[in-house]
C-alpha cells in the first residue's frame, strides 16, 4: 500500500471556492441579497460573479495578481468576495479607515496590481496618483453604475466587467493565495496576513456547523446581515456562511445607525456579527425604540472585545440574544463562540448567561487551550490565568514578508495569541486582558476586562476602558476612562466597586485610582476602544 493512499487516486477534490460555493446556486437559487433597493437572487449573484471573473481576464488580470477593493459593505464587494478568488487572483480587502498614508503602504506592501474603488474615494486617491505606479489598473464602483471622470489611468467602469461572458472558472489548488488584509496597527505598524482557499474553505464549514448549536440554531430561514465592514477579517467569514446556508443576506452598504436599525425592521434581519461599540451606537440611538418589536428576535455575535455585561443586560431589555465570540485578524479569525456545551444544555439562557456572553468554547475543528508559562493547560477553576493559543485548519501561515514576527506568533507549532485568559468549571473561556492591555501593578496582573464588566453594570455608564498609568510604588495603576449615559458621578463608581471588594469579588486594589469621564471612546480603524491613545491621553494629562 502506497505510503499516501491519494497517490494515483483518479481526481482530487479541491477545497476551492469553485468546487464550494456550486452547491448554493442550485439548492437556494431564488434567495436574495439585499443592497439598497436592489434585490438579487442567487442565481442572478452568481451569474454576475462569473462575469466579473471574465471581466477581470478582459482587463489583464493575471492568475496571482493582487486585486485591492476600497469599498463600504455594497453589491460589488460582495460580488468581488467571491469573483476574486475564483478567478484565481488574490482578494486585497483595503482598510478604508487607515489614514491616507497607511492606505499607500498596505497597497504598496501587498503588491496591488489592480484596485476596485468606491466613486466617492476617487478624489482621495488622485491626490496621490503618483505614488501608486505600481497599480495597472483602477476599476470605479458606484450605486448608480456610470463612470465618472477621473485622472486615474487607466480606468474602467465596474459594470462593464459584469456585462461579458461568464466565465468557467478553473479548479485551482486548494492552497492558492485567496487573501490578504493588514491588522488593525494597534500595537504598531499593520501586518499583512494571507489566506488560502482552503483556510477559507474550512473556517467556512466549521461555521456552518457552529451556527446550528444552541442558542444560534441557525437555518436557512434566518436573515443575516453582518456588520462586520467587509474590509476587517473577512467580515469574520459570514458572508461566506450566510450564501453556503442558504440565507437571505442584507448589505448595510456605509454604516448610518438609523439605517440599520431600518434595515433590521424591513428586512426581518435575525442575525448579526459586530464588535461591542457597533451595539452600543445601536441601542443608544435616538429610534432605537422604534424597532422594539424588530429587536426581539435579532440574535448577534459579539467579538473583537469582550462582551461587557451591562452592554449584553441592556440587550437583554430589547430581547435581544447576545452571544460572545472570540478569534484574530491571524486566525481568519473565529476561534470560539459562545454556544451550549454539556455543561449549559438543557439551561436556558438566562440561567447561563455569564457563560453565553464569554469568549466561549471552540468550534469545530479549532483546538484551543489556555496555557500557563510551562505551556500547560490551566485548571478549569474560573481563575488560574493564562494564554490562549490556537491550532486549526485556518489559521494564517505567518505575516507577509516578515519572518520575524512570523515567529514570535508561531512558536512550539501553536500560534499566540497574547490574550489573557481562564477557563471556568463548565468549560467556557473568559478572556480578562490583551497581554498589551494588561496592567501590573506591585507584580501582580490586573485583569482589566473584569473591572471594566463591573463598571459597565453601574446606572448612567455608557461605555468603560482601564488603561495603565506608570507609578512610582507599584509600576502601574489603573486609570479608568467612562462615557456617560446618564447621571453617574465618580463615588458612584468606586461606592459599586467596593460592594464587590466586600463581597469577595474583587480585590481592593484592583479599583482604579481615578475616573475620567470623556464624551466619547476614540475607536481605532476597526471601530474597537483605542487604549493606545487613551495611554496618550494620561501621558499628555488630558480628561475632564
Amino acid at each position: 500500500m502506497p505510503a499516501n493512499i491519494a497517490d494515483g487516486a483518479p481526481y482530487k477534490y479541491n477545497l476551492n471556492f469553485r468546487n464550494v460555493f456550486r452547491t448554493p446556486e442550485e439548492l437556494f437559487g431564488d434567495k436574495e441579497i439585499v443592497y439598497l433597493d436592489r434585490r438579487v437572487k442567487y442565481r442572478e449573484f452568481f451569474s454576475r460573479v462569473r462575469r466579473v471573473c471574465g471581466g477581470l481576464g478582459g482587463i489583464g488580470v493575471q492568475r496571482g495578481d493582487v486585486v485591492g477593493v476600497l469599498d463600504w459593505d455594497t453589491m460589488a464587494y460582495m460580488e468581488l468576495y467571491f469573483a476574486v478568488p475564483m478567478y484565481g487572483a488574490v482578494l486585497h480587502t483595503v482598510n478604508i479607515r487607515y489614514p491616507p498614508e497607511l492606505i499607500y503602504m498596505t497597497m504598496a506592501h501587498a503588491g496591488d496590481k489592480y484596485v476596485v474603488i468606491r466613486d466617492e474615494f476617487v478624489p482621495l486617491v488622485e491626490n496621490y496618483a503618483s505614488l501608486f505606479d505600481f497599480v495597472k489598473g483602477w476599476i470605479v464602483a458606484s450605486d448608480s453604475g456610470r463612470m465618472p471622470e477621473t485622472k486615474l489611468s487607466p480606468a474602467y467602469n465596474y459594470e462593464d466587467l459584469a456585462k461579458g461572458p461568464e466565465c468557467d472558472p478553473p479548479d485551482l489548488d486548494e492552497d492558492t493565495w485567496a487573501t490578504i488584509f493588514y491588522t488593525s496597527g494597534t500595537t504598531g505598524m499593520p501586518k499583512g496576513v494571507t489566506f488560502t482557499q482552503r483556510n477559507l474553505v474550512m473556517h467556512t464549514l466549521a461555521l456552518v456547523a457552529e451556527t446550528r448549536m444552541e442558542p444560534l440554531s441557525l437555518t436557512e430561514d434566518d436573515v443575516v446581515m453582518s456588520l462586520v465592514p467587509m474590509f476587517h477579517v473577512h467580515s469574520w467569514g459570514i458572508p461566506y456562511v450566510s450564501i453556503l446556508m442558504g440565507s437571505k443576506y442584507v448589505l448595510p452598504g456605509r454604516y448610518d445607525w438609523g439605517r440599520i436599525l431600518e434595515l433590521i425592521g424591513r428586512e426581518g434581519v435575525t442575525f448579526s456579527t459586530m464588535v461591542p461599540s457597533i451595539l452600543y451606537m445601536i441601542l443608544t440611538h435616538p429610534r432605537v425604540e422604534e424597532y422594539a418589536d424588530a429587536l426581539r428576535r435579532w440574535k448577534v455575535v459579539l467579538g473583537g472585545a469582550a462582551t461587557p455585561r451591562g452592554l449584553a443586560t441592556m440587550a437583554r431589555k430589547y430581547g435581544i440574544t447576545v452571544i460572545g465570540g472570540y478569534g484574530l485578524s491571524e486566525t481568519c479569525p473565529v476561534l470560539t463562540i459562545a454556544v451550549k456545551n454539556e455543561a449549559t444544555r438543557g439551561k436556558s439562557y438566562d440561567e447561563v448567561f455569564d457563560q453565553m456572553i464569554s469568549t466561549g468554547v471552540p468550534i469545530p475543528m479549532a483546538h484551543v487551550r489556555v496555557v500557563g508559562p510551562d505551556g500547560r493547560d490551566v485548571p478549569h477553576d474560573g481563575a488560574t490565568v493564562g494564554e490562549i493559543v490556537a491550532r486549526a485548519p485556518w489559521l494564517t501561515s505567518g505575516y507577509y514578508m516578515d519572518p520575524e514576527r512570523t515567529r514570535e506568533l508561531w512558536r512550539d507549532g501553536w500560534l499566540h495569541t497574547g490574550d489573557l485568559a481562564v477557563v471556568d468549571p463548565m468549560g467556557y473561556i473568559h478572556i480578562v486582558d490583551r497581554e498589551r492591555d494588561a496592567i501590573k501593578s506591585g507584580g501582580e496582573f490586573i485583569p482589566t476586562l473584569v473591572v471594566e464588566n463591573l463598571i459597565s453594570e453601574v446606572s448612567g455608564v455608557g461605555e468603560v476602558a482601564i488603561v495603565g498609568r506608570p507609578d512610582p510604588k507599584w509600576g502601574e495603576r489603573p486609570v479608568a476612562f467612562v462615557v456617560r449615559r446618564g447621571q453617574v458621578s465618580e463615588s458612584d463608581i468606586i461606592a459599586n466597586l467596593q460592594r464587590h471588594v466586600d463581597a469577595g469579588r474583587i480585590q481592593k486594589w484592583w479599583i482604579p485610582d481615578q475616573i475620567i469621564f470623556i464624551d466619547e471612546m476614540p475607536r481605532t480603524s476597526t471601530n474597537k476602544v483605542d487604549k493606545k491613545e487613551l495611554r496618550r491621553r494620561l501621558g499628555a494629562g488630558g480628561g475632564e
